[in-house]
């Protein structure tokens, strides 16, 4: 088999299916490669949920092309729904009622929004919405269904022999108290149906059961550990899960590092091979804090799609995985218009240069990229809003449509549409709020004075780059050092901010005459009375 060589390739994606392909003996290759994504379902999907299973993705879309897809490959999306629910989550309704069922699986908890069978199938359906919306080719799988159908049952009868090794490996990292009754087989009661952290009195492999002294009834019972009677601690289920499913390749955060080398032990130890890994940085909230699913911290899956699209969402999780990154509302805007300046870079290049490779919209879209990129910067829209005073589409679209003619602004233009109705709602939601408008220095006034007059000349022109260069020449002539400074000011005076996008191209799509009228409110203070 003839495998391209992509080892110039420095995409992060690339270099990782390089590495996969690398351990994966040609003559001894499986059937299909796994890949494997897991999922928590103790607290509704968040888009750390969503951003491993993209860029596992892009693992694999860039395995299949270094292959030329002459070895299959498939997603596995894991749910272990099987998992006790250990606490109730802040961010859901009817919390007492969920609270009765503390330590049972999720499948067995009851779904508090009162829609699915139970708190788990909830989250799953939830999870699986939003990544059928992606378009993602992924397997689903619920640990609950695997579990009862008795499909793990081989492994877990590996586990059963084991026992004794995998406690004496996993023990040394637990505390005094929970190493007396460790044990990596957690027996389900047939009374209560919790799940019971309990010591194992006696493991009998030959009739694969457990003995322990059930808590509930003061009693030693035994108990079959197959089709769903028992499920494993995480460590060792996420073991046994590597071996009965067979996966290749799964990615992880950098605060589970040590448990994939305790679980990679306990693999081997049942007779399975590890997967190869990545370990990705962790995403942070306002507070630089941790997201986490049960406290609901940071932002929801529906809430970027509210401000932003989907490809600014890929682009976030495709950047700089090994870095942490604040996950905020405030990022949504830069986001939205790298991807689009990304886009315009890649379809300047030929179909067959090997830079493709290294940008993101060949991850995003998996080689597929959109014909034609964006004109118009959403970071400007932002700002043509606010001068404007406008939420009306039609006067947004009017604006826009006296520079950018030769695009299709129609309302059939549904970029154009979701593009503004991503800006005003987010414009009314994060800047609207916070603008904060000052007055004109001295030299600020004198500088805007000088730029409003200037703009006079420039009435018929629409190259936003010679407006840009005047704009410039300005806080030159009037010592602006740094420059930034000049522009920083503009923003602050006009719009109420501290940054904004280039202020020629805002000139241009806003009009002389408008910009000029909204420089004098700014130097008669209209501006900052409006606020």
């Amino acid at each position: 088999m003839n495998i391209k060589n992509y080892t110039d390739i420095r995409a992060w994606p690339f270099i990782e299916a390089q590495r996969l392909l690398a351990n994966i003996p040609i003559s001894d290759i499986k059937k299909t490669v796994i890949f494997e994504t897991g999922y928590g379902p103790s607290g509704l999907p968040h888009i750390g949920t969503f951003g491993e299973v993209a860029r596992t993705l892009m693992v694999q879309n860039a395995f299949k092309e270094i292959t030329e897809n002459k070895i299959p490959s498939k997603l596995i999306c894991f749910s272990d729904d099987m998992d006790a629910l250990r606490k109730v989550p802040e961010n859901i309704p009817n919390q007492d009622e969920v609270a009765l069922h503390l330590g049972k699986p999720l499948t067995q908890v009851p779904d508090p929004f009162e829609k699915f069978d139970s708190f788990g199938a909830h989250n799953n359906n939830k999870l699986r919405s939003f990544l059928d919306k992606f378009d993602f080719e992924y397997e689903f799988i619920s640990s609950t269904e695997y579990y009862k159908s008795g499909h793990f049952n081989d492994t877990l009868i590996e586990v059963l022999k084991k026992h004794d090794k995998i406690k004496s490996i996993v023990k040394p990292i637990l505390g005094e108290e929970r190493s007396l009754n460790y044990s990596p087989i957690l027996p389900i009661c047939p009374h209560t149906g919790k799940v019971l952290q309990v010591a194992i009195n006696c493991v009998s492999p030959g009739n694969n059961t457990i003995t322990y002294n059930n808590p509930n009834t003061n009693k030693e019972e035994e108990l079959d550990i197959l089709n769903g009677n028992a499920k494993l601690q995480w460590r060792a289920d996420w073991a046994m899960r590597w071996k009965a499913l067979a996966v290749d390749y799964e990615m992880s955060g950098k605060d589970l590092i040590d448990s994939v080398k305790l679980s990679s032990k306990i693999c081997k130890i049942i007779g399975g091979v590890p997967p190869e890994g990545f370990n990705y940085e962790l995403f942070l909230d306002i507070n630089g804090e941790k997201i986490s699913k049960s406290r609901g911290n940071g932002i929801s899956i529906e809430e970027w799609l509210k401000y932003a699209s989907q490809e600014s969402l890929s682009l976030f999780m495709y950047q700089s995985p090994k870095k942490a990154k604040r996950l905020y509302f405030d990022i949504i805007p830069k986001n939205m218009d790298e991807y689009n300046a990304h886009l315009k870079n890649f379809l300047l290049l030929e179909a067959n240069d090997p830079k493709k490779y290294e940008n993101p919209i060949w991850h995003i879209h998996n080689g597929k990229a959109p014909l034609n990129s964006n004109t118009i910067q959403y970071s400007l829209l932002l700002n043509l809003v606010s001068a404007s005073n406008s939420s009306n589409k039609d006067i947004l679209r009017g604006f826009i449509k006296n520079y950018y003619d030769k695009e299709n602004l129609s309302q059939d233009n549904q970029i154009i549409e979701n593009l503004l109705s991503y800006a005003i709602t987010y414009f009314n939601d994060f800047v609207k709020p916070h603008k904060v408008y000052r007055m004109a220095n001295g030299k600020e006034k004198d500088a805007l004075v000088e730029l409003s007059k200037s703009l006079i000349k420039y009435k018929n022109e629409t190259d936003p780059e010679i407006i840009q260069s005047e704009v410039y020449r300005i806080g030159k002539e009037y010592n602006f050092d740094p420059l930034r400074e000049w522009f920083s000011g503009i923003y602050q005076i006009l719009f109420g901010q501290k940054d904004g996008p280039r202020f020629g191209s805002f000139i241009v799509i806003y009009g002389i005459e408008n910009t000029q009228k909204l420089i004098n409110s700014a130097l008669q203070g209209d501006l900052v009375k409006k606020k």
